[in-house]
């Protein structure tokens, strides 16, 4: 078996935003962006590279030119099992850039009131600046 993927990212660790700015650039393309929201609905099984093209409805050519780019953006994972090549999405990669944003959020507001909404870390939770 073998395992294809960018460097880990702990969930608490937020990407570097050379990193981050990369994968959200990889998001920036309507088709990957597809991709990644059909194998986050996959779960951590994935889906082989035949399913997931059939389930997009994209050329394999294509398909195979998304994966690349969101592979090098450390968004997804691929393992080689048998014959099938396995998509994953890399949840904790997705989370942290999830949280490189949401750290940030409220930052220069001030006053505990401003990290009162929903989604808004606290300020012990964001990011140390």
């Amino acid at each position: 078996m073998t395992t294809t993927t960018a460097p880990p990212v702990s969930q608490a660790e937020a990407p570097a935003p050379e990193a981050a700015a990369q994968a959200f650039a990889a998001l920036g393309s309507e088709p990957r962006l597809e991709v990644i929201r059909t194998l986050v609905r996959a779960g951590p099984e994935g889906l082989a590279v035949g399913a997931l093209q059939e389930r997009l409805g994209i050329a394999a050519s294509t398909l195979s030119h998304h994966l690349r780019f969101l592979s090098a953006a450390g968004l997804l994972s691929q393992e080689r099992q048998g014959r099938s090549l396995i998509c994953r999405a890399s949840f904790a990669n997705i989370s942290a850039l999830v949280g490189f944003l949401q750290r940030e959020c409220c930052a220069d507001a001030g006053g505990p009131a401003a990290h009162a909404h929903p989604g808004c870390l606290s300020p012990s939770e964001g990011a140390q600046r």
